[in-house]
């Protein structure tokens, strides 16, 4: 690449702060300024007229090259994040943007990439994830520094607490952290979900059951109420609890005493109660369906937990927090996501709050083998191209069924290879089959 000797083009891109190199049409490097020599490593003398492969040695080199796909469909690439290997051997993240070069008559000829170190970035983004963890809670946003002020004195006391809070917001969560924060901590912690058990068996869950008080009943079975003693229950979807059981867990919170189902005494069992709901209890009590004596008796210390909607300042943190958790779970060794997923995950409405958010990430997960999760790894419907805009239907159902539809995504995009489909997913061929095999049977 040569510059007129009337223009100070060399001078500027010489003295920027971000790498900047030019390949031609064969891959052969023209031009690398200062900056590129001092982020990866390399002299401008060895690097031009290397191939950038050789040069780079990053996580797109393979495949995915930033600068090739600008070369041959003449577009623009911005904020591409990858890592790329210094002379020395260290992982280096970076952001790349990407244009192909022409000539007077149009034509590509080259292409020019403009790429940025962000390892000081990413080691700020960890100190500020320890920085803004409260226990297993992670956020800085000023909805939960509200609560986070006020929760050490809660968990010291022995108030029975009311989380109120969208599905998703992560309820469990923060009743364990008042467990945990409590006197109660090395005792039991124990949940309840009320709305996933029929009546009679949450009955028997809660509080136990005698020798005979229904068909086999041989034995006396203590209730999660009796095995926490000492520590703490969680009741998640209390709105749920049907009428004989509110009044039930009522004198349980007036008296402390519980009897048994089929039981002729009473039983007594010091335990916290943590509630939560994404119900309008307000609402229930004044349609008739929730005792309000029990609501008062719940309300004693309310937390309102806030949508992620109203916390996008933690997005980054809770991204960091689980790109780490699944890299520990899956063996794997993801980077983190790219600048341009942040921006789409950062304007999502998010139905689903954090659970949906790390849903979003183990779906990526399956896809991307190694380097940054991109915009191809991310579900049809946060796609820019997603008819109506980002929608909210790919992440709903279980884990088994998202990752079955991702595999049939991968299958599709491998157009029906499946040995390549294993090797893009990290799966055995066994693994593959039973994923397809239980698609076909829903």
């Amino acid at each position: 690449m040569s510059f007129p000797e009337n223009l100070p083009l060399k001078d500027v891109f010489a003295s920027i702060a971000d790498g900047l190199f030019t390949v031609d049409a064969d891959w052969n490097i023209t031009y690398f300024n200062e900056s590129a020599e001092r982020i990866t490593g390399i002299p401008a003398s060895e690097a031009v007229g290397s191939q950038c492969r050789d040069v780079f040695r990053s996580s797109v080199c393979d495949g995915q090259c930033a600068i090739g796909e600008c070369i041959h469909a003449g577009k623009r690439i911005i904020n591409k994040s990858i890592f790329i290997i210094r002379s020395d051997g260290t992982k280096v993240p970076v952001s790349i943007s990407a244009s192909p070069l022409t000539n007077a008559q149009g034509e590509v000829v080259g292409g020019v990439e403009i790429f940025r170190d962000l390892s000081e970035i990413h080691v700020m983004r960890r100190k500020v994830k320890d920085l803004y963890r409260f226990e297993d809670i992670i956020g800085r946003s000023t909805a939960l520094e509200k609560i986070f002020r006020i929760m050490p004195q809660v968990s010291q006391s022995s108030a029975t607490v009311l989380l109120l809070g969208e599905s998703g917001t992560g309820k469990e969560l923060f009743a364990r952290a008042i467990h945990n924060l409590s006197p109660r901590k090395d005792k039991p912690f124990v949940a309840v979900n009320c709305g996933a058990l029929p009546d009679t068996l949450l009955e028997s869950e809660l509080f136990g059951y005698k020798a005979g008080a229904f068909t086999d009943a041989r034995t006396d079975k203590p209730g999660r109420l009796e095995m926490a003693e000492g520590g703490t229950v969680f009741l998640d979807e209390i709105g749920d609890l049907p009428g004989a059981l509110q009044v039930k867990l009522l004198r349980f919170l007036q008296e402390r005493t519980f009897e048994p189902l089929g039981g002729l005494g009473e039983v007594r069992a010091d335990v916290r109660i943590v509630a939560a709901t994404n119900r309008n209890l307000k609402k229930r009590v004044a349609d008739g369906r929730f005792r309000q004596d029990l609501y008062y008796r719940l309300n004693v210390v309310t937390m309102d937990l806030p949508p992620l909607t109203e916390r996008r300042e933690d997005i980054p943190l809770l991204v960091e927090h689980f790109v780490g958790e699944f890299n520990t779970v899956q063996g794997k060794e993801i980077e983190g996501i790219s600048e341009d997923v942040l921006h789409v995950l950062m304007r999502h409405d998010f139905p689903g709050n954090v659970r949906e958010l790390e849903n979003i990430l183990e779906y990526a997960f399956i896809l991307c083998s190694s380097g940054f999760i991109q915009m191809e790894h991310l579900p049809d419907h946060l796609q820019p191209d997603a008819a109506g805009g980002e929608g909210t239907s790919g992440l709903y159902g279980t884990m088994d069924e998202i990752k079955r539809r991702a595999a049939r995504v991968a299958l599709a995009r491998n157009k029906g290879k499946r040995m390549a489909t294993c090797r893009e997913l990290g799966i055995s061929k066994d693994t593959l089959r039973r994923m397809l095999a239980k698609d076909d049977e829903g």
